[in-house]
């Protein structure tokens, strides 16, 4: 059985560049692009007004955001090798601290934030893992090794008791954050992988790529239990919906897709633009209904909602 999404709104021409990375928090939706500025739309009104504009906060544009689930902090990685951390007060977003490790240009690529926003995990250019406590310093807690191959993407479980890193040469691991030891090498994935994300339980991984299949580790296991086909192009974006029940996949060819996990197949396609999307991301539940946005190369944000529903 399929689903339907409609095209609710669009932020046309949002950034002045490709739109690169969005984060979501309860009430708002932080977009970051190749220009020096962050920008905050609200999700509580029907016309996603812009909230807030961070101004030159990356002079050479911002490649990854990452939101901690409380709605209290995020992070942003710039092509300069800078990441800035940023708190919540009374309504508005400001710079409360930076990430300095003798970083150069592209050094920190893909950056998580734990569900509180104490812990910040990054990949690298040398396939080294970092993660950092935020309320001390920030200081640096654990240093996690791999074959030494670029890493395109990081996530953290939402419990805080993994990291997962994605790499170039099609590497996924998954790290125990307790013990700081590596917990599984995945199979299955032979070419770059550019996005990972934990399932909300933190009982599935899923990790994508330039394979352009959608892989489904069990965690606990390290066993592949499913490969989810249909994209036709290199897959950038991967989320997962609230309850874990479906997932959501955005490609190098504009196209958008809704995966059930229960019946393993795709639900849903949306193609707004034949543009590339570098970032998909469910939207917080508003009653029964279920939303997401996309943002990528045609520098707007699209938002969709379920069809059916409260």
């Amino acid at each position: 059985m399929s689903k339907q999404y409609l095209t609710s709104h669009t932020i046309d021409n949002a950034h002045i560049t490709d739109i690169f990375s969005l984060a979501v928090t309860p009430q708002q939706i932080i977009s970051a692009s190749g220009s020096s500025n962050i920008k905050i739309f609200s999700t509580t009104e029907p016309d996603f007004p812009l909230a807030q504009t961070l101004e030159a906060v990356h002079k050479l544009g911002c490649h990854h955001l990452a939101a901690s689930q409380d709605g209290r902090h995020f992070a942003s990685a710039g092509f300069a090798g800078d990441v800035k951390l940023w708190r919540s007060e009374d309504g508005k977003w400001l710079e409360k601290g930076k990430i300095i490790d003798g970083n150069k240009a592209g050094e920190i690529w893909a950056i998580a934030l734990s569900t509180d926003g104490q812990y910040l995990a990054a990949t690298s250019v040398d396939g080294r893992i970092n993660v950092w406590d935020n309320l001390d310093g920030p200081t640096k807690i654990r240093q996690y090794e791999t074959k030494g191959s670029f890493g395109m993407a990081i996530d953290l479980s939402v419990d805080g008791r993994y990291t997962a890193s994605g790499h170039e040469n099609g590497g996924v691991y998954i790290f125990n954050n307790d013990s700081g030891r590596l917990l599984h090498s995945l199979p299955g994935l032979i070419k770059a992988v550019r996005t990972v994300a934990f399932s909300p339980g933190g009982k599935l991984l899923a990790a994508a790529g330039d394979a352009r299949v959608i892989a489904l580790y069990d965690v606990t296991s390290g066993e592949q239990v499913a490969n989810l086909t249909g994209h036709g192009a290199w897959i950038f974006a991967l989320s997962w919906s609230d309850t874990g029940e479906y997932l959501l996949s955005g490609a190098f060819d504009g196209k958008a897709k809704v995966w059930s996990i229960e019946r393993r197949e795709c639900v849903a396609t949306h193609t707004e633009t034949d543009k590339t999307l570098w970032s998909a991301k469910w939207l917080p539940k508003t009653g029964r209904s279920e939303g997401f946005a996309t943002a990528g190369a045609n520098r707007s944000i699209s938002l969709y909602r379920e069809a059916t529903g409260g």
